[in-house]
């Protein structure tokens, strides 16, 4: 299990590589973050009439060897700054993760040969030419050059939109050479994700059009939450390839007005996101303060032009030791810090439940209880049998997408305690949890 956690450095600090010392990669830590998607690093096109905003995005990429000279205190040097904000990640025990675009580059890239046209409104990009007999060996290239330099994985941009043969083919080559590398697709058809999971070689995939869609419809128009239980059940083995988001730069923050509104409410989203299985997780820059956007256009911090907003700054500078967040986002972090610290090995609800334990949904044995709402109550089972041992440990989460606080007494299904492991369970147990909350009860 992975928890990602993506920044644009551009937005960082400084917007410099060197804005990433000691102190952030610990403050990344103290979140049990595993690897940093550093978006953006990659030297796209900038300055030109085509480019959209300034400095432009970060998906017309210009020269697929080179990163943003901006993004260096010494241009020149930039490659070397670079390298060394590798190191420093890996000295801190964290992953570098960075994207890969195979569907698209600048209409000026000279590293692939590109089509006279583009997908959607993307006028920035022209499409990589799939059909040129020099296109797979270039761009197998480009993801073994960034290995080299000690990349660990690639977000790879928009897959559904790339002949899927050549990534089948480019995965199984590149993990002959780093067997480690790690890759994520940006797919959105839910039919395609066992294909792209067993058959293409993806480590893990996005679940928007799942789990994320399914907790914004809830969130923001009163969905009922067994769409959780049909996404799980639709997932099946392919859970732990999924990887979990309420944010990322493509989505409008969840505080912003056009999503919940609120970062407190976020509590039962992240508990379903990040515990109910063993997904991976990602967390947007700020998002663990609520970040809202309102500098930016409808609710997403702009990934196109200069912008600095202020919350990343006070974030920033709490992080180097200045009490700068305000009551608000300390109150935010403080929840988003209890989700993450539920994923420690030594955390007091069990450790390794969360990590490696199995999980059981409770709301079909639960639907007539008293004081459950089948529409906006979700209940789970983590449970964990540790080599040797003959009892298994096992907690309940409790998630609560209402404004009303509840207390009911829930069922512990026969099956599950008529496992050797789990037959000291109770059939029944008392559970409360405040509006738009969740609770841990460890058994």
């Amino acid at each position: 299990m992975e928890v990602i956690y993506q920044v644009l450095p551009r937005v960082w600090g400084k917007g410099k590589f060197s804005d990433w010392d000691s102190k952030c990669f610990d403050y990344l830590k103290s979140l049990h973050v595993s690897a940093v998607w550093f978006t953006g690093v990659i030297r796209h096109a900038s300055g030109r009439p085509f480019v959209k905003g300034d400095p432009g995005s970060p998906y017309s990429i210009e020269d697929y060897h080179d990163v943003n000279p901006y993004l260096a205190d010494e241009p020149e040097k930039r490659m070397q700054e670079f390298r060394n904000l590798v190191r420093r990640t890996h000295r801190a025990g964290l992953k570098v993760i960075i994207d890969y675009i195979p569907n698209h580059v600048s209409p000026e890239c000279k590293d692939v040969p590109v089509c006279s046209w583009y997908d959607y409104d993307w006028s920035d990009t022209r499409k990589v030419d799939y059909k040129h007999p020099d296109t797979w060996k270039r761009m197998r290239e480009i993801v073994s050059f960034w290995a080299s330099l000690g990349v660990d994985g690639f977000r790879c941009d928009m897959v559904e939109m790339v002949p899927p043969e050549f990534l089948e083919w480019l995965i199984a080559e590149l993990k002959k050479e780093y067997p480690a590398l790690i890759f994520i697709g940006e797919a959105y058809e839910k039919g395609n994700y066992r294909r792209y999971i067993q058959e293409l070689g993806f480590d893990y995939l996005y679940d928007k059009s799942g789990l994320y869609d399914n907790l914004r419809s809830i969130i923001c128009r009163g969905s009922t939450v067994r769409g959780i239980t049909r996404n799980w059940q639709f997932l099946q083995d392919l859970q732990p390839h999924m990887l979990n988001f309420l944010e990322n730069h493509d989505e409008q923050r969840f505080a912003s007005p056009y999503f919940a509104g609120d970062a407190l409410k976020a509590g039962p989203a992240l508990a379903v996101g990040a515990l109910f299985n063993k997904a991976s997780y990602m967390l947007y820059m700020g998002q663990e303060i609520g970040t809202d956007a309102s500098e930016g256009a409808e609710g997403r911090t702009s990934i196109f032009n200069w912008t600095h907003p202020e919350p990343l700054k006070r974030l920033y500078r709490h992080i180097h030791g200045s009490n700068a967040l305000t009551e608000y986002e300390s109150g935010v972090l403080q929840a988003y810090r209890a989700v993450f610290e539920c994923l420690s090995p030594s955390n007091i609800f069990g450790g390794p439940i969360f990590l490696e334990g199995e999980n059981y949904d409770l709301c079909w044995c639960n639907s007539v209880v008293m004081g459950f709402d089948p529409e906006k109550h979700f209940a789970f089972m983590r449970h964990y049998l540790a080599p040797g041992a003959q009892k298994a440990s096992a907690v309940v989460v409790l998630c609560n997408f209402s404004d009303r606080h509840a207390n009911m007494t829930l069922n512990i299904p026969e099956d599950l305690r008529a496992r050797e492991e789990l037959a000291w369970l109770p059939a029944k147990l008392s559970m409360s949890v405040s509006p738009w909350g969740y609770s841990i009860l460890s058994l």
